[in-house]
């Protein structure tokens, strides 16, 4: 299934236009993809237009970063795209060009984040093109849908899961020595761990672990009885008390629920 934009303002609509027309005419581009809300039909008038422009597989390096120093160039001077940015406080233009090679990160377990299936998922699961579909890109959509290689996932899903496990057991221990804001901090990342772990089990591309959840855990992944759950694990009131043990609990107890389905 190939989306189709729908912009939340004549701005909106006019700045886009302006980059299709100005990438289209640009031989190594393969297609010009919308991206995130614009993409998925739910803009509101502040909000980010959001690009990213498929060159093809042969594009050499040196190739991609001439057409970014040009788009850079064209971009800063162009009217429609200034008042674009005027129109609102929250007004952003943000444009990435791609290669489609993805590659999934080396899990480091306490480390950073792994933002591997929300790459995927933006680019080539829920990304619309504003001009025609290009071969590269519908060749990417045959590999990447409707999800990754077996073999991948289940190490993925090992991997997520021991991530989200070690940044929870390390939260009893700060509380303990006081870091009340470091556990915080561990329960956050521990919530989107499990997150990247439920989508990962459902075979199901997220669009991101930090926003738009209700509508991802309800209607895409339908499990309504889930999110009551989920809620509640990042409200405390209380952050300099055993609160964050107790939530760290409730996301333990939901991890292993998962992992014995």
């Amino acid at each position: 299934m190939i989306l189709k934009p729908i912009f939340p303002t004549a701005l909106h609509q006019d700045s886009a236009e302006l980059i299709r027309d100005y990438f289209i005419h640009i031989p190594n581009v393969d297609t010009v993809l919308v991206v995130n809300s614009c993409a998925r039909g739910q803009a509101a008038p502040e909000s980010d237009l959001d690009f990213a422009i498929l060159v093809n597989p042969n594009t050499a390096p040196a190739e991609i970063k001439k057409i970014e120093m040009a788009w850079q160039q064209y971009s800063n001077s162009q009217p429609t795209f200034l008042k674009y940015k005027k129109s609102n406080p929250f007004a952003h233009l943000h444009l990435d060009i791609i290669d489609g090679n993805y590659t999934p990160g080396i899990f480091e377990i306490g480390g950073a984040s792994d933002f591997f299936e929300i790459e995927v998922g933006n680019h080539i699961c829920y990304s619309a093109p504003i001009s025609n579909a290009g071969n590269y890109f519908k060749e990417l959509q045959d590999k990447w849908l409707p999800y990754y290689d077996e073999d991948l996932r289940l190490q993925r899903l090992a991997l997520s899961t021991k991530a989200c496990a070690y940044d929870l057991a390390h939260i009893p221990y700060f509380i303990r020595r006081g870091l009340y804001f470091h556990a915080f901090d561990s329960l956050c990342k521990a919530f989107q761990e499990y997150l990247q772990t439920l989508f990962i089990a459902n075979k199901t591309y997220p669009i991101a672990y930090n926003k738009w959840i209700k509508e991802q855990v309800v209607k895409w992944l339908n499990k309504p009885d889930l999110y009551p759950k989920l809620s509640p694990i990042l409200s405390i009131s209380n952050i300099e008390s055993e609160e964050i043990n107790d939530k760290a609990q409730m996301l333990q107890a939901l991890l292993n629920n998962l992992t014995n389905e």
